[in-house]
């Protein structure tokens, strides 16, 4: 089976099992990565409290973190919700939003990869190098670094922590710390629109949901999301109606066309 096979497989499988997604995302994105779960076929929650995350994350088939809006309750969940993934064999997702432009974020978002069960860390270039490398800077949540730069960096987090790293950008680049793996789909105008990386990262929680090869997993969700994109760019003239266009087609994009239109390159 070839890596587009692989990519439509999953994707038939997300919408016959409509696998439940619990998020602790941040306020910006909550709305719109739902509304892209429901469309992509997946069953999103979104809950932070601390009193219930223990519960949630249990009956849930993967954790999505993002740290894009912190408080120190927030982060006790995430904690408390990573224990609790860790015990059931759930799989992690993380993104470490921001993570550079404030040492609470980098702080977090390393707490949480120490906790010991993230499967997938996906993030821009400068939040991953931020990870790592000490002194590396982002721009508020905006990446100040091309993937290209962060492909060594990725690569001995992925490594040092046995998990998947994912960097997105113009190409998507995904790594187990041996196998490097280059998606290149997607569209300009979804820089345009925020949460879209938000959103990439709630996919592969979908993704990761049916699908225990989180290499091939991630890849085939960043797959997914990209050609969305180049559909809804044909149909959307400016970011406001690509914003919807874009949930129209993850809703719309069928395995066929998936398998059709992925541009997988394994490297």
């Amino acid at each position: 089976m070839d890596h587009n096979e692989y990519a439509a497989l999953l994707l038939g499988k997300i919408r016959t099992q409509k696998p439940l997604i619990h998020n602790i995302t941040n306020y910006v994105v909550m709305n719109y990565t739902a509304n892209a779960l429901l469309a992509c076929g997946a069953s999103p929650v979104m809950a932070h409290a601390y009193n219930e995350v223990n519960e949630m994350t249990s009956i849930a088939h993967a954790l999505v973190i993002n740290i894009g809006t912190l408080d120190n309750e927030w982060i006790h969940s995430m904690l408390i919700a990573a224990g609790v993934a860790c015990s059931n064999k759930i799989p992690v997702i993380l993104d470490p939003v921001g993570a550079g432009a404030t040492t609470l974020r980098t702080n977090t978002a390393i707490k949480i990869i120490n906790s010991g069960n993230v499967s997938v860390i996906r993030g821009n270039a400068s939040e991953i190098m931020a990870l790592a490398v000490k002194d590396v800077r982002t721009k508020g949540v905006d990446a100040l670094h091309s993937a290209g730069d962060a492909v060594d960096v990725a690569k001995t987090i992925a490594t040092q922590y046995k998990t998947i790293v994912a960097i997105t950008g113009p190409t998507d680049i995904i790594t187990d710390g041996i196998v490097v793996v280059k998606v290149h789909n997607g569209h300009k105008l979804m820089s345009y629109v925020t949460g879209t990386g938000c959103t990439a990262t709630a996919l592969i929680g979908a993704f990761c949901a049916v699908d225990n090869d989180y290499l091939k997993a991630t890849a085939s969700a960043l797959a997914y999301f990209g050609v969305a994109g180049e559909l809804a760019a044909r149909k959307a003239i400016a970011p406001g109606s690509f914003m919807i266009r874009l949930i129209d087609e993850l809703y719309s994009v069928t395995p066929d066309e998936l398998k059709q239109y992925a541009k997988i390159e394994i490297g």
